[in-house]
């Protein structure tokens, strides 16, 4: 009884905190460097919409993404880094494995959302850096899906087992139906390893001057979805390399971002010449 009173007191406080912060307006201002919380959900959650629409609108091509497939096929068999059938064939003799990396695959937006709100919350100078890399992968990765459809090796490698499908969390069908919002034919390159790039790299940014063994823990992270989406038939070795050249372009391309943004900064408070002659 006492537990359950401590918890409705707990939770009164916090509510009653949350509105004192919404109309001191620190939910709608920056804050000691950290930038105003809503406004920030707001601004991710049309960047997650907008690149949701424009990713499945892209890659519709069914005929050039196979082709697309066979070409990158040719060239890894020609580096020999023709894997792919290998690894999944492997991963289907491992039953218990199987639906490990099931989940592996699948649930990884929760870690993307985890680190996004632990940088705010624990690290706001990296923050607005991490951030900003986020959305130049969304940016540049879109034109590639339009330019080069490709189609994943569970769909244009014969003997490859589709088993996200066969196990889907989500259902027999969702990793297969292309009028489900999904783009089925954007292998190139992986934003699952992309994405679990960029958690290692935000994690990394936000330990390495305090904690710089530690912040090398974090890049198991891409490893391990790197495994998951070769052993599963859902990318090509090449289709992962893609990947970190995506994460240090928009590394650089966030860089840049920050540099302007500076310059407009100092600019706008910079003193007039009026000013400056009065």
């Amino acid at each position: 009884m006492h537990q359950v009173r401590w918890w409705r007191e707990a939770a009164t406080g916090r509510s009653r905190r949350l509105i004192e912060r919404a109309r001191s307006g620190t939910l709608f201002t920056s804050v000691r460097g950290r930038p105003a919380a809503l406004v920030e959900v707001v601004g991710l959650l049309l960047v997650i919409l907008l690149f949701s629409r424009l990713h499945a609108a892209a890659g519709k091509d069914v005929a050039a993404a196979i082709a697309n497939a066979r070409a990158l096929q040719s060239l890894e068999r020609a580096l020999h880094l023709d894997v792919a059938l290998r690894a999944n064939q492997w991963l289907t003799e491992h039953a218990a494995l199987i639906q490990p990396a099931v989940y592996y695959y699948r649930l990884y937006y929760v870690a993307i959302i985890g680190v996004l709100v632990w940088v705010f919350v624990r690290h706001a100078d990296v923050y607005v850096k991490a951030r900003r890399t986020l959305v130049a992968m969304a940016v540049l990765v879109l034109p590639v899906f339009w330019a080069l459809p490709m189609s994943p090796p569970r769909f244009a490698l014969p003997g490859v087992v589709d088993i996200i499908a066969e196990h889907d969390i989500l259902g027999g069908h969702a990793s297969r139906e292309i009028g489900n919002g999904q783009n089925l034919y954007s292998a190139m390159p992986s934003l699952h390893v992309g994405w679990s790039m960029w958690c290692a790299y935000a994690v990394w940014c936000a330990l390495r001057a305090s904690h710089p063994r530690l912040a090398l823990l974090p890049w198991l992270f891409p490893l391990g979805m790197t495994a998951v989406v070769l052993t599963t038939g859902n990318h090509y070795v090449l289709d992962v390399a893609a990947s970190a050249v995506l994460l240090v372009a928009s590394i650089a391309a966030a860089s840049a971002w920050g540099y302007l943004a500076e310059r407009r900064r100092r600019a706008r408070s910079r003193p007039s010449g009026s000013q400056l002659h009065a």
